[in-house]
């Protein structure tokens, strides 16, 4: 077990409550500190389903570099009040990042909503980012989310740049939902939803030791649904099936995930995997056959069972994640970028400058393709396909 543990960085007043700050560099660390941590995730409001003990793990433990896991832990008199989970980069430059890498959708650590400030500055002072060529990268980072404390105590290098867009809609029932809408535009979606309606589409919330073979059709159809536009890669492999299957599991047991399967006709045509935390729910992943866009209006399907599934958990903002797709334009969401935070050492850090301009190349990059090259994606799809 490797564990250091030293006081506090900022001076003690008397009388004053006891900081520690503690390095865990052991591969288990996450599982022997799972209680705590969820402890913490009860405590901190924003807190989301990607920092929950149920997914860290899971991830770590299909995806982590044996000896690469860094945990930063701060106490108050011994009760744990902040953490981050970090993966050491391999290289000559080395660094960290956070844990996730592109399967998440928002990167944060955890604070104690009671102590937040005092926290963040005391994980900022923890964070062993030393050496000239050390820095720590975070995509994927809520405007408001905690690590944003941790990024404004930070004593050296800082950048901060745009990362990817976020869209969200309030969780209210579909019919106030639908008075957001432009006038023609919600009276499509009224028919479209009748149609669903008149359809005789059954929903089932999955039971959770239904939960396995439910994803296990979700994939399936996520294949058959994306195999002419091409699909992620990364949806394809065993370990992402592994991972999906057994941090799901985890969240469903504890109210913070639900699986719901739709049937049409006696056969399963389309499942979604929808996430909650008391912020804001997200629509991960779903599958759905493709003979159902002939028939039916996924979209509103499965909007409509997840705005349910998110006014039940009392949940306020039902977010639709990553992602621009024409099909979340139609409800006119609100919309908000996340960030890509850097932090390197005080003084000259040319890696971190590095990195900052590298980010600014690859957005550049990704906008001039967006925006001049359209078609590139799906001819270079075509291509791979033929």
């Amino acid at each position: 077990m490797s564990t250091e543990t030293r006081a506090a960085g900022l001076p003690a007043q008397p009388g004053a409550p006891s900081w520690t700050t503690e390095l865990r560099r052991e591969d288990d660390a996450l599982d022997t500190l799972a209680e705590e941590w969820d402890d913490l995730v009860a405590r901190c409001g924003t807190a989301t389903f990607f920092q929950t003990s149920a997914w860290q793990r899971s991830w770590w433990r299909h995806y982590g570099r044996p000896g690469a896991l860094l945990v930063v832990l701060v106490r108050r008199d011994g009760r744990l009040v902040g953490a981050g989970s970090f993966m050491r980069r391999g290289g000559p430059f080395g660094g960290l990042t956070g844990l996730g890498a592109a399967l998440i959708d928002y990167s944060d650590v955890l604070l104690d909503d009671d102590c937040a400030d005092r926290a963040a500055a005391e994980l900022a002072a923890a964070l062993p980012l030393t050496r000239p060529w050390h820095w720590l990268e975070l995509r994927e980072v809520h405007p408001e989310a905690a690590v944003q404390r941790v990024y404004e105590h930070w004593r050296g290098s800082r950048r901060r740049h745009q990362d990817s867009l976020c869209q969200y809609l309030p969780g209210i029932p579909m019919e106030r939902l639908l008075k957001r809408l432009p006038g023609k535009t919600a009276q499509r979606n009224r028919v479209k939803l009748r149609k669903n309606a008149e359809a005789g589409v059954r929903v089932r919330a999955t039971p959770l030791d239904e939960v396995p073979a439910a994803l296990e059709g979700l994939l399936r159809l996520h294949f058959l649904q994306w195999q002419d536009r091409g699909v992620t890669a990364e949806h394809r492999t065993e370990r992402f099936a592994r991972h999906l299957t057994e941090s799901t599991l985890a969240l469903v047991a504890t109210g913070q995930a639900a699986v719901h399967q739709f049937h049409l006709d006696g056969e399963l045509v389309a499942v979604n995997l929808l996430l909650l935390c008391p912020s804001r729910s997200g629509l991960y992943m779903y599958g759905a056959h493709p003979v159902l866009r002939d028939r039916l209006d996924i979209a509103g399907l499965l909007l409509s069972t997840a705005l349910d599934a998110t006014i039940s958990a009392g949940v306020p903002v039902l977010g639709m994640l990553r992602g621009q797709e024409p099909y979340k334009q139609r409800w006119r969401p609100d919309r908000l970028l996340n960030e890509r935070l850097l932090l390197g050492p005080a003084g000259p850090a040319p890696a971190t400058v590095a990195r900052a301009g590298a980010v600014r190349l690859r957005q550049a990059a990704v906008h001039q393709l967006r925006t001049r090259f359209p078609r590139l994606k799906e001819a270079l799809l075509a291509r791979r396909r033929a």
